[in-house]
């Protein structure tokens, strides 16, 4: 067994470049084997018993299933994260919106006298990537994360207690504004969200791993309704963000302009587009 005979088996269901990265990614996470290791002919020396492992997870990855749910877990801000079908896999443009909201609000402080924490709200957590990461990056925060899917909020509360992370998770569906809390003023100084953005129109755009196994209800909104999530959120935000607190979103690109007007015209003081590392509009960030 070569590493060329693993990752031809994956075409043509990935391009050679990508049946290579999979590959990769599939060593390292079974093996812990490097980059190095790989160019090196490590693979030519696995055992009976791991050749027969790798088969098999090749066999799921033929399939459709994506990397991440095979091995079990993603990397995201530097840290392992337990993925499966029930949530989303961490993407690294998320990574790069919790690096924002930690470099614009996390502040040196005395740890004999603390400031009042941080309060932070992540609507629809997922696997708990962003409420985990902003509670470990911003030591002086108390995070509570929110998601309509018991499944996930299991999934994100496992990955808290195995990162040592402290956080409220909630059941919570946004778009039920009469069961929400009635939060107040100055509940909390900053809500985050990587909601369900991709219009139903795209799909035919989208890859077949993440169409079939990411879970749709986390992906996905009316081709009719793109700004149904944040269009929901900034009506909870109106009511709980504390004057001069921020709200940060990761958008689909095609709608960043929209999200940032609609925020402005209801009342935020400040809307602006970000972009990400491959230049495309991926993130808005408001003030109230």
């Amino acid at each position: 067994m070569t590493y060329q005979e693993l990752w031809h088996k994956l075409v043509p269901k990935y391009d050679p470049r990508e049946a290579q990265a999979v590959v990769r990614v599939l060593l390292d996470g079974l093996f812990d084997m490097s980059l190095t290791d790989i160019v090196g002919g490590k693979v030519t020396e696995l055992s009976a018993e791991s050749q027969q492992l790798i088969e098999e997870k090749l066999k799921e990855i033929q399939s459709g299933t994506p990397v991440q749910y095979v091995l079990g877990f993603e990397w995201f801000a530097g840290r392992r994260f337990a993925v499966n079908p029930s949530v989303l896999i961490p993407r690294p443009e998320t990574a790069e919106l919790c690096s924002m909201i930690v470099a614009d609000h996390d502040r040196p402080f005395c740890c004999l006298e603390p400031p009042v924490p941080l309060r932070i709200l992540d609507v629809g957590t997922g696997s708990g990537c962003i409420a985990v990461t902003l509670s470990l990056d911003i030591p002086n925060s108390a995070v509570e994360a929110w998601d309509i899917s018991g499944d996930a909020l299991l999934t994100a509360r496992d990955n808290a207690r195995r990162l040592h992370a402290s956080v409220d998770f909630r059941l919570r569906d946004i778009l039920d504004a009469d069961a929400l809390p009635a939060g107040g003023d100055a509940a909390y100084d900053v809500i985050v969200s990587n909601p369900p953005y991709i219009c139903c129109k795209e799909r035919p755009t989208m890859a077949d791993n993440v169409v079939n196994h990411e879970p749709g209800l986390a992906l996905f909104v009316p081709d009719d309704d793109p700004l149904r999530f944040y269009s929901a959120i900034a009506s909870y935000a109106l009511r709980s963000l504390r004057k001069g607190g921020g709200l940060y979103f990761e958008v689909n690109a095609l709608y960043a302009g929209d999200v940032a007007a609609m925020l402005r015209e209801r009342g935020f003081s400040s809307a602006t587009v970000r972009k990400d590392q491959f230049g495309m509009n991926r993130f808005v960030v408001a003030t109230l």
